[in-house]
C-alpha cells in the first residue's frame, strides 16, 4: 500500500511540476538533487562547477517540463540524461588550449600510478571484440552519449547499446570479483 502511496504520490508532483508548480519542483529537486549531483561531480570532478551544472539541469527541466513523458521513462532518467549532457557541453565548451595555471610547480605525483591503471584497463579491453572496444572507448573515454556513439560507429542505436552491455557482460565473465575494481578504473577516468 505504501509504494502505490509513494507511486502516485510522484506522479502528483511530476504533473504539478509540468503544471508550473513551484512547490513540485521544489520537492522534486529535493528528492533527486542529491543523486543528479553525484553524477555530475563524477563527470566533471570540480565542485563549484557541479553546483552551476546541478542548477542549470534544474531550470532546463523546469523549462522543458512538457517535454516529459512517463510511458516512455522514469524522471529520474530523463533528469538524468538532461544532468549528462549539461555537463557533456560544460566539457566540451572548456578552452583547454590555453594554460591558466603555472604547472611547473606542481610534482608529477601520481603520473606512473595513472600510466598503470591505463594499462591494465587497456590489456582488459584488449580481450574484448573490436566493435566492443570501440563502443566502451567512445561512451566512457571520449565523453559522447550513446547516441553520439551509435552514430560514429554507424549502427543502429539499440544494436550499440547491446554492444555496450555484451562488453560489460564479457569483462564480468573475465575478471568476476576484478570487474568492481576494472569499473572504479573506467569511473576515475571519465
Amino acid at each position: 500500500m505504501r509504494f502505490i502511496s509513494k507511486v502516485n504520490n510522484d506522479t502528483l508532483f511530476i504533473e504539478r511540476f509540468q503544471n508550473r508548480d513551484e512547490t513540485a519542483l521544489s520537492k522534486l529537486y529535493d528528492k533527486y538533487s542529491g543523486a543528479i549531483y553525484g553524477v555530475i561531480i563524477r563527470m566533471c570532478r570540480n565542485e563549484e562547477a557541479a553546483q552551476e551544472i546541478l542548477q542549470e539541469t534544474f531550470m532546463k527541466a523546469w523549462d522543458k517540463s512538457h517535454l516529459y513523458d512517463a510511458s516512455k521513462g522514469k524522471f529520474y532518467t530523463w533528469l538524468y540524461r538532461i544532468a549528462r549532457n549539461t555537463t557533456l557541453n560544460f566539457l566540451r565548451k572548456e578552452d583547454k588550449l590555453i594554460q591558466t595555471e603555472d604547472l611547473s610547480v606542481y610534482k608529477d605525483d601520481g603520473v606512473e600510478e595513472e600510466d598503470d591503471l591505463h594499462l591494465e584497463l587497456k590489456g582488459a579491453l584488449s580481450k574484448l571484440e573490436v566493435h566492443h572496444q570501440k563502443a566502451l572507448r567512445l561512451v566512457y573515454f571520449n565523453g559522447l552519449t550513446h547516441k553520439e556513439a551509435h552514430e560514429e560507429m554507424g549502427v543502429p542505436l539499440g544494436t550499440f547499446k547491446s554492444y555496450v552491455r555484451q562488453a560489460v557482460e564479457k569483462l564480468r565473465i573475465i575478471y568476476g570479483k576484478e570487474l568492481l575494481i576494472l569499473l572504479c578504473i573506467i569511473e576515475r577516468l571519465i
